[in-house]
């Protein structure tokens, strides 16, 4: 890759799991009443057709990986375990009360912390809180993510039975020195073990998450880790930049020299060898951070053009409304979001007191929603358009000016009304959202909040 482009394009900027970001949320004219309105105008709209996607939040951990960025817990204590989902289960019930009819679930989606933390009896209690007064999505979907150190044979048996068929495990890096500069040491004989009991099992779609730029990284020791994942064939693998952000996390992302870092034409260096490696092996380029086998849901969804991207990353199901339950969890409306408070503590005495735990939020605009809408194609389709009406908005020649440079060096075609990102131009896809970012523009951070981009 031309590392003139590199240089010149790696600046912090957003992942656009969202539009707007969480930065830029107009937190001033935002209610927690004004939330709910969206919230029912949404499940009113959404629900029987669509149905509609819980993620739930389980944000304990054993012990401090010090690459993560996550809102988490840590503790040794499964008691803690007990009142915790009791929360969240009344959380539900106080989102129930709001409907107007009874939900339907599409998609489930236990995210942390580890969920793999909690047991299997206190799994079971969650979702079986979660479904009994619910109905199923003729085409629903259950995900969770399992550390592969505690994940057992039974817990993903429990879920299975629950109707999970989708497994993500947090594997980041083989290498031994990386692993002890981020405190999370792994064998792959455990991967092996628990990747294969989910075969065995029945899951049907297995993913490994791995990130490159992590500590003393490098070719050698990210063409290694690539090898080992071959050898069990995960259907998907995410393949993240490591984010580096210290000043928003703390002492978490300090557990390691910041000259250990490989930076710039070195980190993307190994990206790229990533990359062409799980070509070879046949997966395909998903959207931005992502890779698919062909007979994966996530690579078809790319074919259908149904590819949708939320607060949980890429996903093959689309829903307009996401329901965040748990600490610190994020709820999306389509035309709002809410996120709850941040500490166990405090979630649970508020949702105790019989109020749903939302702390800040963004009602989104009529310009917030078409510039949404562009992002999302983006970065779901690499392509959009403004030539139906309803794609339509006032500042477009600006966006396009701030491309203006982008267009020069190739990272996007322009043609009328339209806007297409070519294959090698992919790396920069932040880059190009950030040229519709009209919130960003207005109000450019005084400090870096960000990760960087490539």
């Amino acid at each position: 890759m031309n590392t003139t482009l590199i240089q010149k394009y790696n600046i912090p900027g957003p992942r656009y799991t969202s539009y707007p970001t969480v930065p830029f949320w107009d937190e001033a004219q935002f209610t927690k009443q004004k939330w709910l309105e969206t919230f029912k105008t949404s499940f009113a709209e959404s629900n029987k057709e669509q149905g509609i996607s819980l993620y739930i939040h389980l944000p304990f951990c054993e012990s401090l990986c010090t690459f993560c960025a996550c809102h988490k817990h840590i503790t040794k204590r499964h008691s803690m375990e007990d009142t915790y989902i009791d929360a969240v289960l009344k959380e539900w019930r106080l989102y129930m009360n709001l409907m107007s009819s009874k939900p339907v679930i599409k998609e489930i989606h236990l995210g942390g912390g580890t969920p793999t933390f909690f047991s299997s009896e206190n799994l079971s209690k969650l979702i079986n809180g979660l479904l009994n007064l619910s109905e199923l999505h003729s085409d629903y979907e259950f995900s969770f993510e399992g550390h592969p150190n505690n994940t057992t044979k039974e817990q993903l048996q429990t879920l299975y039975n629950l109707g999970f068929t989708r497994v993500s495990f947090g594997i980041q890096d083989y290498d031994a020195t990386v692993q002890k500069a981020i405190h999370r040491i792994q064998s792959f004989e455990q991967v092996k073990k628990v990747t294969e009991w989910s075969r065995a099992i029945g899951y049907t779609s297995i993913s490994h998450d791995l990130i490159f730029g992590l500590p003393f990284q490098n070719i050698g020791t990210m063409t290694e880790s690539i090898n080992k994942t071959k050898l069990l064939r995960p259907d998907r693998i995410s393949f993240y930049s490591y984010a580096h952000v210290p000043w928003v996390k703390g002492v978490g992302q300090r557990g390691f020299n910041e000259d250990d870092l490989p930076k710039g034409g070195e980190k993307r260096a190994l990206y790229e060898t990533g990359k062409q490696l799980l070509t070879d092996l046949g997966y395909e380029e998903i959207g931005m951070d992502h890779f698919a086998l062909k007979s994966d849901h996530l690579y078809k969804a790319t074919k259908t053009k149904t590819l949708h991207r939320n607060f949980m990353g890429y996903t093959a199901n689309t829903t307009q409304l996401m329901i965040g339950l748990g600490m610190s969890a994020i709820s999306d409306s389509w035309y709002g979001f809410a996120q709850n408070v941040k500490t166990v503590k405090e979630y649970e005495s508020i949702v105790a007191s019989g109020e749903i735990p939302v702390f800040r939020g963004h009602i989104l605009t009529k310009e917030d929603l078409v510039i949404r809408q562009h992002i999302l194609n983006i970065m779901c389709q690499s392509e959009t358009s403004w030539k139906t009406k309803n794609l339509r908005f006032s500042k477009i020649n600006a966006v396009l000016e701030a491309l203006k440079e982008a267009q020069k060096d190739g990272l996007i075609v322009v043609d009328n009304d339209s806007l297409k990102v070519p294959e090698a131009a992919k790396p920069f896809i932040r880059n190009i959202c950030m040229g519709f970012d009209l919130r960003l523009h207005e109000s450019q951070p005084e400090t870096q909040v960000f990760s960087m981009t490539i």
